[in-house]
């Protein structure tokens, strides 16, 4: 019983030291930026009623931000430092940000200050207006039109519709979300880019708000047009799971059936020459295409069926339900 009682006083004094708000950044060769970084969040937080802490994720440096963070994270009390083995990525590095943050809120953004920490109190004041996510928009943005701005733009719209998530600017890293929203988030690939989107499928409430955006003061972006391809493939699994995550054989039958009818169709249309009107179809190449149709129908329905299997694996293992609560409202009381 004594054991029983220690553990929920040690619980309790958890949630009691859990600050109110995390700023989380991811940190990949950025030594000139960090000490700024870490200043004029601390300034901008502390003229804030709310507690907060400073989560910096070292995505495998090389330039000697590692050992600055390190020191850092030693000095201060606001600050904690998580260190990766190697380069993982931005999304691991959110995703790290996310699993070691405490707060009840939490705000990320780049580490370049390029984003601005004094809009953090623009966020958590739209935040308290009732929406789990709140997303800043570049609306004066400080890049290369042809290189940045163009791409970013046609990326934003195709994004959007294919989401149904409309933001003008998905590649903003200055977000507010609610812990709650982040804890049912399950990132990889190049995901980051798509957290409103997943937010949307958890049953996120989203708004957008204008944010500042600065020049890149020190060394050079970390991004390219190289990623687009795989930005595009993560587009693809985002839409898949937004339309199919807990009925994937609804896309797969569909397509199965169509094939195989359209098959046997042919099959049958064949058959119908060959008995009923002596010709011959043993070259004909709507018989290579029935075969490969039924074949083809027959797989897809497989990959259905595979599909069910997982997803409804991927679900009870993690004990994960297929909705999501908002919130209940009325009493417990039995009448």
């Amino acid at each position: 019983m004594s054991e029983l009682s220690s553990s929920i006083e040690s619980h309790r004094e958890i949630v009691s030291n859990a600050p109110e708000v995390s700023v989380v950044a991811p940190i990949y060769n950025e030594v000139e930026s960090v000490p700024k970084l870490v200043a004029a969040i601390a300034a901008t937080m502390e003229q804030t009623s709310k507690s907060y802490e400073i989560v910096l994720v070292d995505d495998g440096s090389t330039d000697g931000s590692t050992d600055l963070l390190q020191q850092l994270a030693r000095d201060r009390h606001d600050l904690r430092a998580v260190i990766f083995r190697r380069n993982y990525g931005q999304t691991a590095a959110m995703a790290a940000g996310f699993r070691h943050a405490r707060g009840q809120i939490i705000v990320t953004l780049d580490s370049d200050l390029q984003n601005d920490p004094a809009d953090i109190p623009r966020l958590l004041t739209t935040l308290e207006e009732g929406y789990d996510l709140v997303s800043g928009w570049r609306k004066n943005r400080q890049d290369a039109a042809l290189t940045r701005l163009l791409p970013s733009k046609i990326a934003n719209w195709i994004i959007g519709r294919v989401t149904d998530v409309p933001l003008h600017d998905y590649g903003c890293s200055l977000k507010a979300y609610r812990s709650e929203i982040v804890a049912d988030l399950n990132l990889y690939g190049e995901l980051h880019r798509f957290l409103p989107a997943l937010a949307f499928i958890e049953g996120a409430r989203i708004v957008e708000i204008p944010v500042s955006h600065h020049a890149r003061q020190y060394g050079k972006s970390k991004y390219g047009l190289g990623r687009t391809f795989r930005v595009l493939m993560d587009l693809l699994t985002v839409f898949f799971m937004k339309k199919f995550l807990t009925r994937p054989m609804h896309v797969f039958g569909f397509f199965g059936i169509t094939c195989t009818v359209a098959g046997i169709a042919l099959g049958a249309y064949l058959t119908f020459l060959k008995l009923a009107l002596g010709q011959d179809i043993g070259d004909r190449p709507l018989l290579t295409l029935a075969i490969l149709l039924v074949l083809a129908g027959i797989q897809l329905f497989s990959f259905g069926l595979l599909g069910e299997l997982v997803m409804r694996t991927y679900h009870e293992s993690q004990k994960r339900p297929i909705y999501r609560v908002r919130e209940v409202i009325g009493s417990d009381e039995v009448m």
